[in-house]
């Protein structure tokens, strides 16, 4: 109800211009507004349900009316492909996934020899649909070996459960051995008295009684009912124990869990993989089908999203395009028009005539995928070179300097493509991170393999590792909204993807996330003595390298600005005092943010800052 009294107050007051003009320019409607708290507290609530303590609850909020605004207020071409991933992507795959997720995150958790043993005997109550299942599994797992394969792999597990479990016993039971328990009388005698060599069973067994009967006479408030002895073929065989020497309950698997006890180790293994196939098959019906429709009828017009990517990007390729006119595909691709006067005036600026004149649009794509390439395989090399030299924390601010070595130059050269290109890598973590989470095979295990020298203690504090993903989104998030203020041109079928004039504000996340974070980490860890007087770990000297990195990269992004050709004259002096200002405010709330991740909320404050400044 209280959200809805602004509605209320704005229809009845006699304003100059009613907001219903307001909301009708953004395609809302008062009824709509009226369901976006529940809407917001809706997604908080799946959010919270699938990161559970990855996040803070502030960063839960933030995520939750991220997603509600962008899911109302998308117009532009790259923020309807974001809502299409994000949104219709998401939803489907967890409508349509969950349960199968969750039944391989499971099988996961649960040990190897906690399965039951496999066996080529059949009792009278066994189902033969299970016996079907044993046998299709053993055959998956061993086409071309014999059944004691598996029986020996998995008696292995047994007897290694059974020698830790006999070891402990042991262990505590050292100073009865000497002696020999009569079961009936509970009379204890002298060993060495004449009878026969116990058997490895009957020695356990008694290893068994001996361990209760030593908790009767350390806890004689223990009911004899706690430990039920029961007669088979004249040998007396111990129950199960449920408690502990020290009489506390034993820890027991919880419910979802003990459904798979039932399965053997094979069964386990081809319902792993069974459900990862499944996995895979939905996932790539749901970007073939529901995703690819949405694209192409409200991001690009009513076009082939596949048929338009291959005019995008190799369209300016001869031998594609006589391909594609050789076949009558030029209206499905998209082909761009051909290049005709190389030698036109460089009306734009010398890079814009190098994009458009002589490269072509699509080759200059091509140019900065190759670029990003290199840097990638550079970086890693360098990585994987320093991974025995330097600490995890180093380690980590190589990656911010390759988001800055890839995007810093590329953005004001083709902010569109990088928007996408953003989206694009951005959803592909979350994918990779929800296989490697769940449990997925094979993938699970080179993701954690590649991810376990780079995580921190931020990415300990749940399931998610949201490292790499919060690094993203500090650089996609400033470049997406200064899209959004920005005037969208183009022809068909470009409609919207030609982007009128650049601005400081589209890299102030790269500058912040890549300079200034990895600038406040290295220096602060390593020079840094002083802290502020509010506590916290942030120290001053890394905030003043903070301020240092961003003023640096502002001033730089500037000059890149005009040296480019996008800008003609610019105020030297106000630049340097504006870019000192944003520099010292952002460095300000690095150092007293502490109910958030500092790669998302920073980024956001500069470009406020940047915006703001009209820097």
């Amino acid at each position: 109800m209280i959200t809805a009294v602004p509605l209320f107050i704005s229809e009845n007051l006699p304003l100059s211009r009613s907001p219903k003009d307001a909301l009708a320019e953004l395609g809302l409607e008062p009824e709509l507004l009226v369901l976006i708290f529940p809407l917001q507290k809706s997604t908080i609530s799946i959010i919270q349900y699938l990161v559970t303590s990855s996040l803070l609850p502030s960063e839960v909020q933030l995520l939750g009316t991220a997603l509600v605004n962008v899911l109302l207020v998308s117009k532009s071409p790259q923020a309807q492909i974001l809502k299409a991933l994000i949104w219709l992507g998401s939803l489907c795959i967890f409508i349509a996934c969950k349960r199968v997720l969750l039944w391989e995150a499971t099988l996961a958790k649960i040990p190897s020899w906690k399965f039951r043993r496999a066996s080529t005997q059949t009792t009278d109550d066994d189902h033969i649909l299970g016996a079907l299942d044993r046998q299709v599994c053993h055959t998956l797992n061993h086409p071309f070996s014999e059944d004691q394969a598996s029986e020996s792999e998995v008696q292995v597990d047994v007897d290694r459960s059974r020698s830790r479990r006999t070891s402990v016993l042991y262990n505590n039971v050292t100073k009865l051995l000497a002696t020999e328990v009569d079961l009936d009388k509970g009379l204890f005698k002298r060993a060495g008295s004449s009878q026969q060599p116990l058997s490895a069973m009957e020695n356990e067994l008694r290893i068994e009684a001996s361990m209760d009967k030593l908790d009767d006479q350390t806890q004689p408030s223990r009911s004899d009912s706690q430990r039920v002895l029961s007669s088979k073929a004249g040998e007396m065989v111990p129950a199960r124990r449920t408690t502990t020497k020290g009489g506390r309950r034993k820890r027991q698997l919880p419910p979802s869990m003990r459904a798979f006890l039932s399965l053997t180790m094979e069964q386990a293994t081809i319902r792993k993989w069974a459900y990862a196939l499944y996995v895979y098959a939905m996932i790539l019906a749901i970007i073939l089908v529901p995703v690819r429709w949405y694209v192409g009828e409200y991001a690009l017009g009513g076009r082939e999203p596949f048929g338009w990517a291959i005019g995008y990007l190799f369209g300016n390729i001869p031998s594609i395009r006589f391909t594609l006119l050789l076949w009558s595909l030029e209206v499905w691709a998209c082909i761009p028009p051909r290049i005709y006067d190389i030698s036109a005036s460089c009306h734009l600026g010398w890079v814009e005539h190098l994009r458009r004149d002589t490269l072509g649009e699509a080759n200059t794509r091509l140019f900065l995928c190759g670029y990003c390439i290199l840097i990638l395989i550079l970086g890693l090399s360098l990585v994987h070179r320093l991974s025995r030299v330097v600490e995890v924390d180093t380690r980590r601010k190589i990656f911010h300097g390759m988001m800055v070595a890839m995007f810093f130059p590329t953005v004001f050269i083709d902010p569109a493509f990088v928007a996408l290109s953003c989206t694009l890598v951005l959803a592909i973590f979350l994918l990779l991170e929800l296989f490697r989470a769940s449990q997925v095979p094979p993938l699970a295990r080179w993701l954690s393999y590649f991810l376990t020298p780079y995580v921190d203690g931020r990415d300990h504090r749940g399931p998610v590792v949201v490292s790499h993903i919060f690094l993203m989104l500090g650089c996609a998030l400033p470049l997406l909204l200064s899209l959004a203020g920005t005037l969208h041109q183009g022809t068909a079928p470009w409609e919207g993807w030609d982007i009128d004039g650049r601005d400081v504000s589209m890299v102030s996340g790269i500058v912040c996330v890549g300079m200034g974070d990895a600038a406040a980490s290295l220096v602060g860890r390593r020079y840094g003595r002083r802290r502020w007087f509010w506590g916290g770990d942030k120290s001053i000297e890394g905030s003043a390298s903070f301020a240092a990195a961003v003023f640096i990269g502002l001033v730089t992004a500037r000059v890149w600005l005009v040296g480019g050709g996008w800008e003609a004259r610019v105020d030297w002096i106000l630049t340097i005092v504006k870019s000192a200002f944003a520099a010292v405010a952002s460095s300000f709330m690095e150092a007293v943010l502490t109910g958030g991740n500092d790669n998302v909320v920073v980024p956001l404050v500069l470009w406020l800052l940047v915006r703001g400044l009209r820097l």
